[in-house]
């Protein structure tokens, strides 16, 4: 039975922010924990002596920092719910007010977006490797040679792209319930 002293605003506040919360953080860390396992496997077998892989230099650096970021981001869906839990209290003075709970949505949602910008950036250093790859490469020709086999596209290649591209759905469903959740409030 819901505690009748809090408000109905403030209880469905709550229940929004519990809800999206662990909405959030589940599939944000569905999402970041099946890139990290991709960049685990792909990366070292990807940089195996090869200096044009997909999975090295400066793609490596922003993917890696944007799934980095997106580890806080799901500690920040993680926060919403504990939010939600302190806004029922029956006790008003223990409860955070607006302005605070709209400074934690607004921080989420920035790192997020911090997270989503290298992660994209990760994602253009990715494709351009893998575009000179694709230019550089001879149409219908056998390779045999060690060295030549890390100048074509190659299955790991595109494992580096999935990873990215998932870190990137991930701070996308970040983005998205901060925004929601920044308007629910804002409504209340």
């Amino acid at each position: 039975m819901p505690d009748t002293s809090i408000p109905l605003a403030l209880r469905r506040i709550a229940f929004n922010l519990r809800i999206t919360g662990w909405i959030g953080f589940w599939a944000q860390l569905v999402l970041g924990v099946v890139s990290s396992l991709i960049f685990l496997f792909a990366i070292p077998s990807a940089s195996g002596g090869a200096a044009r892989n997909a999975g090295t230099g400066g793609s490596l650096f922003f993917a890696v920092c944007g799934l980095l970021v997106l580890y806080y981001s799901v500690y920040q869906a993680f926060r919403y719910t504990r939010i939600a839990r302190q806004l029922e209290d029956p006790n008003p003075n223990l409860r955070p007010k607006k302005a605070d709970t709209i400074k934690v949505l607004r921080f989420g949602l920035i790192v997020s977006l911090v997270g989503m910008l290298l992660s994209v950036l990760g994602a253009e250093a990715i494709t351009g490797t893998l575009l000179g790859k694709s230019l550089s490469q001879a149409q219908g020709v056998a390779i045999y040679n060690p060295e030549a086999l890390s100048k074509i596209i190659q299955p790991l290649d595109i494992f580096v792209v999935l990873a990215n591209t998932h870190t990137i759905t991930a701070h996308f469903a970040g983005i998205a319930i901060s925004i929601w959740l920044l308007n629910t409030i804002s409504k209340q």
